[in-house]
């Protein structure tokens, strides 16, 4: 196997609690095989444009508490960049690099594989707030999102009771609704509508007054930014494949839904989008002890030249798989544990 002496990492897509933790661990370990480590600004474009940095162990020193991603991250992709994997592969020969640590979400990753077949090697790490790599128990930042939204659910209660309102809380998921799900179920919320299943406007206002019934003059919904309702689901979106990354922008389904809630029943409806507070802050005690195995496991797979390989998290287990399997597949729902949370309407 061809020695290994510099290894660069970089963050890619959008950023989450405890990414910070993975530079730190990547760095120590890798710092014990004595390698050279560079951090690569701004996801995949510190590799197009040559913006590289060395990091030292005071760079990476405190930052095991801090949200966000000390080098940055852009949704760059060079394979649509005009001659953008040959400007990668010359910075990779500028700075010597011998192997690539990426961390970010499956767009970011795809990237990383496609460029395994150019012979640039490079190991993935699952890192996104919607949970939804294949194979992956949880990504990192899932858990610290989640804890966000439910403190959010948590103070829409005392708000909603006191003004007896139906308040809606718009969470993050294009086409996984595992914040909304989580969130929904820990923080007591009445309702939980996410993109895996089509929700019906009927069941939702049925929903809201039987609780009025019951003599709660409140109600809490938690959706997911990708939910749709029945008559608007005919065909359904699948998630991207290897060949394609999409840059899409969601978000106003809560509006909608309270207006359409007010048309029906006459209740005041709120609602509050809490959009990019999931990603901020400081990361949970579970992130952060997450991101610290998974850093580590990611440059063990780089020592022993396993290249082309996603570090995965199934059950208490770190293990890898090929990206290909793991990039190739959508994630599935917890339906079960969905079905779970349609006992408490």
């Amino acid at each position: 196997m061809e020695s290994i002496k510099t290894i660069g990492i970089l963050t890619g897509g959008s950023d989450s609690p405890a990414t910070n933790a993975v530079i730190r661990a990547a760095f120590v370990k890798a710092k014990i095989y004595k390698y050279k480590v560079l951090g690569i600004k701004n996801g995949w474009d510190g590799l197009v444009n040559g913006n590289v940095i060395e990091l030292k162990r005071d760079l990476v020193s405190g930052i095991l508490s801090s949200g966000g991603t000390i080098l940055g991250s852009a949704r760059i992709n060079p394979f649509k960049i005009e001659n953008g994997v040959e400007m990668v592969k010359d910075n990779i020969r500028k700075f010597s690099i011998d192997s690539i640590v990426c961390v970010g979400g499956d767009e970011t990753n795809i990237i990383m594989h496609r460029l395994c077949q150019y012979n640039i090697k490079g190991v993935g790490i699952p890192q996104t707030i919607d949970n939804d790599i294949n194979l992956n128990d949880y990504s990192i930042g899932f858990d610290s999102a989640v804890e966000i939204a439910t403190d959010a659910i948590d103070k829409l209660h005392t708000t909603a009771s006191s003004h007896h309102r139906i308040m809606i809380l718009e969470v993050m998921g294009r086409e996984a609704g595992w914040i909304a799900l989580y969130a929904g179920i820990a923080g007591g919320a009445d309702l939980i509508l996410i993109p895996e299943v089509p929700f019906d406007y009927d069941y939702v206002v049925n929903v809201i007054e039987k609780r009025r019934e019951r003599g709660k003059d409140y109600s809490i919904i938690v959706v997911a930014e990708g939910a749709k309702p029945e008559e608007k689901n005919a065909h359904i979106e699948v998630k991207p494949g290897l060949n394609s990354i999409h840059q899409t922008q969601l978000g106003g389904i809560g509006n909608v839904i309270a207006r359409e809630i007010e048309k029906r029943t006459g209740y005041e409806t709120r609602v509050t989008v809490l959009g990019h507070l999931q990603r901020g802050g400081r990361p949970t005690a579970f992130d952060r002890i997450l991101a610290t195995r998974i850093g580590i496991k990611a440059v063990d797979l780089i020592h022993e030249g396993k290249f082309d390989y996603m570090v995965c998290n199934e059950g208490n287990l770190i293990k890898a798989e090929p990206m290909e399997k793991v990039l190739s597949d959508y994630k599935p729902m917890d339906l079960d544990l969905y079905e779970i949370s349609r006992i408490f309407h």
